[in-house]
């Protein structure tokens, strides 16, 4: 059974004209595409969309979408989403549709842990993500929402590779380098203005002892 059950709407007509007309109406207009079945132009309630994008696991979860109007209920994952150049919100959504037993490609979102309680972290270093998600494959039933990274232990300078974690079963992340996933590095040290503040000092007193010259000048004129 699906964690995500979307009631959805079939679209009669397509276009940017009508794709901007349903938006003005508060629907979300989409495709579901793959597999076996033809290709369906649908639509979904806006704020329903706004609640299910704002969930990570709505992106790597198998989602079943009921159309009005179409035999059968099309189970697919999220493939795209176009969203709105200015404001925060999905102008678009594609889903492709799988069975549970298909072997797919997905990005999944790492999760450093215990990075606030580490050795280096406590000591001033700073965690330094490089790679935020993974490309996995895995089956479409099989997807992790997340895959956790374990910061416990790190001290400055120590980092942490793809090869250094377990990774959920069934689920492979292809790779031909040992690529870095995270590091704790070095705290950074400012330097003080030294010569700035210098120069300042050396600068107030050469007008000073300019404006006494000036007061002098004045007072012999005088």
């Amino acid at each position: 059974m699906s964690d995500f059950i979307i009631e959805a709407d079939l679209r009669e007509k397509t276009g940017r004209g009508e794709a901007r007309r349903l938006r003005r109406a508060g629907l979300t207009p989409a495709v579901i595409y793959g597999g076996d079945k033809p290709e369906l132009a649908i639509t979904i309630n806006t704020m329903t969309t706004a609640k299910l994008l704002d969930m990570e696991a709505f992106y790597s979860s198998i989602v079943e979408l009921n159309v009005k109007g179409s035999r059968g209920a099309n189970k697919a994952l999220v493939k795209d989403v176009q969203w709105h150049p200015v404001r925060d919100e999905a102008i678009h959504i594609d889903f492709f549709r799988v069975s549970s037993s298909d072997m797919v490609n997905m990005e999944v979102p790492l999760h450093a842990v215990n990075a606030e309680t580490c050795p280096g972290v406590k000591k001033g270093g700073l965690l330094e993500i490089i790679r935020h998600a993974l490309e996995v494959t895995c089956r479409a039933d099989s997807i992790p929402d997340h895959i956790n990274v374990d910061c416990d232990g790190l001290e400055v300078g120590d980092s942490i590779h793809i090869e250094d974690i377990t990774l959920p079963d069934g689920v492979e992340v292809h790779h031909e380098v040992n690529f870095t996933l995270l590091t704790i590095a070095a705290p950074k040290v400012e330097k003080e203005p030294e010569e700035d503040a210098e120069e300042g000092v050396e600068g107030e007193a050469a007008e000073g002892e300019a404006a006494e010259g000036d007061t002098d000048t004045d007072s012999e004129e005088s």
